[in-house]
């Protein structure tokens, strides 16, 4: 499979395709869609983001000529607020507990500093590693895999998987970005639809799905383009991610920051956790949903009514937490009454446990910010912070 030269440059113009727009003015900081326009950003799809371009704005307008100004993103996810900050010159440090969103962050902020043709180099390497018959046995494929992708589909999707997994995990930052190629493909490749928050929805199918080696060589040139481009336009590369609980962060004890941009979790039951099912079982880190609360669930702020119940937790224990004292007594009102209304039905879900751990999780949190920021330059700004105020 040869990348040519040609065939990038035709998918895209190099300068069009890195539009500069102001969130803040559009109402958009909520909205992760803009940064699918956007380099280094469009590289993989997260739906539970938020908008790059307001994060440079706020920067721009937080910052005051400050030489020194470090921003923190305790929830940093794919590395969102990290980049932007890359692009503003500004020094960025993000925690995040999800493992393999963190592996997603960890390949861009990582990917960023590679030399274009280094990396050129190592996908065309890769693509001519590929055997001309993509042909692998699928026995032993998961159910959802199976659901998702049609034979022809996953076997040479499978084939590229044990090609990387063989000869180029080396988990170097030009091989991580190899690994991000394959994995942001995977959806492309799919022929069942994705719900809004990227839950697979294997009963709904797609009007369009590219094949496996038009997808990697797609994702290919994009990823080669927007490094060129951040080499032209001399982003910095001082930003640092941490796989870190953000409620107790380790390895940071001397982090000092200006400015917190983040967006938190909200408590609206989604599961962070099963966002990434698809690509977790591609490769061969879950085998199914049950997997998700020892290999993802457990290490994240808890705001999905399957953590709650998996965790088995105790209202009273949970409301007896010394960081929910200003709010406890409205906190436990509503959670009582949550606790209530579950009799009355079917599904009895845990949501009054999950309010009160959701909340009890975010105090800790920002008990732990109060550690971390500046004196006299606390500024935290949360794009989920007026959702916070009034779930309260």
């Amino acid at each position: 499979m040869k990348i040519s030269l040609s065939y990038q440059r035709s998918l895209f113009d190099m300068e069009a395709t890195v539009p500069v727009t102001d969130a803040s003015v559009n109402g958009r900081s909520g909205a992760f869609v803009d940064n699918m326009a956007l380099p280094v950003h469009r590289w993989f799809r997260y739906s539970a983001g938020f908008s790059a371009d307001w994060v440079r704005s706020l920067i721009r307008e937080r910052r005051d000529g400050s030489p020194s100004f470090v921003v923190l993103d305790p929830f940093s996810g794919v590395g969102t607020t990290l980049l932007a900050c890359d692009a503003e010159h500004v020094q960025s440090w993000g925690f995040e507990t999800h493992p393999f969103v963190y592996r997603i962050a960890n390949a861009k902020l990582r990917g960023i500093q590679v030399d274009s043709s280094t990396l050129s180099s190592l996908f065309q390497r890769f693509a001519d590693s590929i055997p001309e018959k993509l042909s692998i046995e699928l026995k032993e494929a998961s159910s959802l895999l199976t659901k998702c992708y049609t034979p022809e589909v996953l076997s040479p999707l499978f084939v590229m998987r044990d090609v990387f997994l063989a000869e180029f995990d080396k988990k170097t930052p030009e091989s991580e970005l190899l690994w991000l190629l394959l994995t942001a493909i995977l959806r492309p490749c799919s022929g069942v639809g994705t719900a809004q928050w990227q839950y697979v929805l294997p009963n709904k199918n797609k009007a369009s799905v590219q094949t496996p080696l038009a997808a990697f060589q797609f994702k290919a040139t994009e990823i080669l383009q927007d490094v060129e481009y951040i080499q032209r336009n001399g982003w910095c590369s001082d930003s640092h991610i941490l796989m870190t609980d953000a409620r107790a962060p380790e390895g940071c004890s001397q982090l000092q920051v200006d400015a917190v941009v983040t967006s938190p979790p909200y408590p609206n039951n989604y599961d962070y956790a099963d966002a990434t099912r698809l690509e977790m079982t591609f490769w061969g880190e879950i085998n199914g949903w049950g997997d998700l609360q020892n290999a993802v669930r457990q290490h994240l702020i808890r705001s999905c009514s399957q953590h709650a119940a998996a965790e088995k937790l105790l209202l009273d224990e949970l409301l007896a937490e010394p960081v929910l004292d200003p709010i406890r007594r409205d906190l436990s009102t509503a959670c009582h009454t949550l606790a209530e209304v579950r009799e009355t039905k079917g599904g009895r879900k845990s949501y009054h446990t999950m309010a009160a751990a959701y909340f009890r999780d975010l105090g800790l949190v920002f008990k732990s910010l109060r550690q971390i920021c500046r004196p006299g330059r606390s500024c935290v700004s949360l794009s989920a912070i007026l959702h916070l105020m009034v779930s309260i």
